[in-house]
């Protein structure tokens, strides 16, 4: 058995493969590494990863037919396929929306269309998003509610993501899980997120930005509670149903107010943060929370980390990394 995990670069590629290839598993990893941020941060992530024998890197766009089936050739033994890479970011789909169809659709066919092809692959599990949910009022956000409502591209293009997956299992029996992410953080983050943003800003001397005057909450999720996830999904399939598609919220199950997230990453650097309050920002949403019962029931899933134990780890991250 082989993994084939995309986005292994990233944020939660990164730590997924890790746990993998501590596990004694094959990876082959694929990345384009392109300049969302900062490279060497994908750079520093994929070198920790060439250190284990069984992992094997491919620099590839998921979205280019040719580069994925050239990846599928050489590697006949893969048998699941995690697929995390995506163009990530709310208001970034503002700037470049092209970004989002290019890699969130087109990627997510390609992939599936490689699912199909390969001769040994028995599950297709991939990267949704909260931001699915839109402007969903109804708490907390359960995989039954309606997502027909997306309120940025970038979740436009996750659901299509679901749809597309459910549509390729249907026609060809192939299993897959989507799984709808909520605010993932940790060692080893993504430099547009909240805690990297804030740490940063902090460390700095520099002003942070809070939208909606303070008043939003999030689910935050601790990325080692999310691997356990995916990895336990991974390593099953859906069953008895006629098309065997499925898709969970993996979350903290505990939406936190971002002014208690804000005093827990002061008390963790000793300093305080110099807040701007800005109005609600275009595509966002102001609360999220995870109803995860259902990856409860069937995967025994449950997170451990609460902010007030992550979030700590990630500030002893970021001052290792960056020697501050």
């Amino acid at each position: 058995m082989a993994y084939l995990v995309t986005g292994a670069a990233g944020f939660i590629g990164f730590h997924t493969s890790q746990k993998l290839l501590e596990r004694g598993e094959p990876v082959i990893g694929v990345d384009v590494v392109n300049d969302y941020y900062d490279p060497a941060l994908k750079e520093a992530r994929l070198a920790l990863l060439k250190k284990y024998p069984a992992f094997t890197f491919h620099r590839a766009d998921i979205a280019e037919r040719e580069d994925m089936e050239k990846v599928a050739s050489l590697h006949p033994e893969i048998t699941r396929i995690i697929h995390l890479a995506a163009q990530a970011g709310v208001r970034y789909s503002l700037i470049n929306p092209y970004a989002y169809t290019h890699s969130n659709i087109d990627g997510q066919l390609v992939m599936l269309e490689l699912a199909r092809n390969l001769k040994q692959c028995d599950h297709f599990v991939y990267a949704s998003s909260s931001s699915v949910y839109g402007s969903n009022e109804k708490l907390p956000f359960s995989i039954e509610d309606r997502v027909d409502h997306p309120v940025s591209l970038y979740a436009a293009t996750k659901k299509a993501g679901e749809l597309m997956a459910h549509c390729y299992s249907h026609l060809y029996q192939i299993p897959s899980t989507g799984l709808r992410f909520f605010t993932v953080y940790g060692p080893w983050g993504r430099p547009d997120m909240a805690a990297f943003l804030f740490v940063k800003a902090i460390l700095e001397g520099k002003p942070i930005k809070v939208f909606n005057h303070g008043d939003m909450r999030r689910d935050f999720t601790f990325v080692d509670d999310i691997v356990e996830g995916i990895l336990a999904v991974a390593s099953g399939q859906p069953s008895g149903m006629a098309v065997p598609a499925k898709v969970y919220n993996i979350g903290n199950h505990r939406s936190e107010p971002l002014p208690r997230f804000i005093s827990v990453i002061e008390e963790s650097l000793g300093l305080k943060a110099n807040i701007i309050y800005e109005p609600m920002q275009a595509g966002d949403v102001k609360e999220t929370f995870a109803d995860i019962d259902p990856l409860v029931k069937d995967y025994g899933f449950y997170p451990k980390t609460s902010i007030d134990e992550g979030i700590p780890k990630f500030v002893t991250w970021y001052r290792e990394f960056y020697k501050v």
